[in-house]
């Protein structure tokens, strides 16, 4: 209204037309009547946006209201939005029976058919708060986010646990083999407890690439804030080199340098060496596709977005809930393949060519 009249309820009127009140109708909504006030100006020239003249019903409520919890607003902030457009009370109960809605939804979805294959399966978590047996406890909310032929991406699952090892990733694994994905070329992960095991025992053709940023994260972290750059760019000789032999020959010399001071961070990197350099066997430019998480990272980040304003959950089940609106959202905009999927593709194409076979 101050937009349609150029001046605030503060201000003088400066021309004929001015404020005249509101006016109540009652709205017809696909879960009961709402009782709305309405601004009008003296001329009734106005033009109500969210509920235009003479509408009387509205529909898509439900909707909205899941569309508000998917981008992290809380069950309070939702109460307010729904009182600034509607001026109408919409207790909590009433919103959580709309969100549990999608419970049913994230069931089929989670035990959806997948694809015979997918180049690249991604593997990471994040941890939550979730309150059981009127406790609040940590978990750990694994997602996969696959790679598919197309180069596009596609969120295979979530699993929620308060811990992993290699009996629990083998179910995760059995799962999805279960739900029709019958091969995964390459599998990337932070070296997460049990998952190598895992993966040979139900894709034993599957190589299994460690996140490099991870591993770099992990090897910094014994290093004083002096020294970090330094060693960073040492690390770099060896993930940069151009094949294995040369990366052997960089971490040899890392080890002279820096053994004496931190002796942890060569043993690390020997002890999970062969799933660290898998990718050295591929050309530069699809390199970066397979030894970094950043795909999955950017899911992870946009996850954290809308938990953000959730610090203990009630149940597993609300975690689900926002998890999966906030993919639905992100799906929308992954139409278009992942960064050098041109280079890549044809190259797995001719590399794994007696497994890729049958499903071109």
């Amino acid at each position: 209204m101050s937009h349609h009249l150029g001046y605030t309820k503060s201000q003088r009127s400066i021309q004929s037309n001015s404020r005249n009140g509101k006016s109540t109708k009652t709205l017809s909504t696909d879960n009961g009547n709402l009782d709305i006030s309405v601004p009008r100006d003296r001329s009734s020239s106005f033009e109500p946006k969210i509920v235009p003249k003479r509408v009387t019903k509205i529909s898509g409520l439900d909707d909205k209201i899941i569309s508000m919890y998917a981008r992290g607003l809380s069950v309070a902030d939702i109460q307010s939005q729904l009182y600034d457009l509607y001026e109408t009370d919409v207790s909590s109960g009433f919103i959580s029976e709309v969100t549990n809605s999608v419970l049913e939804e994230i069931h089929s979805w989670q035990n959806r058919p997948l694809e015979s294959v997918y180049p690249i399966v991604y593997f990471d978590c994040i941890v939550v708060k979730v309150r059981e047996d009127k406790k609040i406890i940590n978990k750990a909310v694994y997602v996969a986010l696959g790679i598919n032929m197309d180069g596009k991406k596609e969120v295979l699952g979530l699993w929620m646990s308060k811990n992993e090892g290699a009996k629990y990733w083998l179910g995760v694994f059995t799962e999805l083999k279960n739900r029709g994905l019958q091969d995964i070329l390459i599998v990337c992960t932070d070296n997460l407890s049990g998952m190598n095991e895992s993966i040979l025992a139900v894709y034993p053709q599957t190589e299994h690439q460690l996140c490099i940023v991870h591993q770099i994260r992990n090897s910094l972290k014994y290093v004083s804030y002096k020294r970090k750059k330094e060693v960073a760019v040492d690390l770099k000789k060896i993930y940069a080199a151009v094949n294995e032999k040369d990366a052997v020959i960089a971490l040899d010399a890392f080890k002279e340098k820096y053994d004496s001071l931190y002796p942890q961070i060569s043993k690390s990197w020997e002890k999970h060496w062969d799933n660290l350099i898998n990718f050295l066997k591929y050309p530069p430019k699809i390199r970066r596709v397979i030894y970094t998480t950043n795909a999955i990272e950017s899911l992870n980040s946009q996850f954290r977005k809308v938990i953000k304003n959730k610090k203990v959950f009630p149940s597993d089940d609300a975690v689900y809930k926002i998890l999966y609106l906030a993919i639905l959202n992100l799906e929308k905009k992954w139409t278009m393949p992942i960064r050098c999927w041109s280079e890549a593709m044809p190259f797995f194409i001719i590399h794994f060519e007696d497994r890729l076979q049958a499903y071109l």
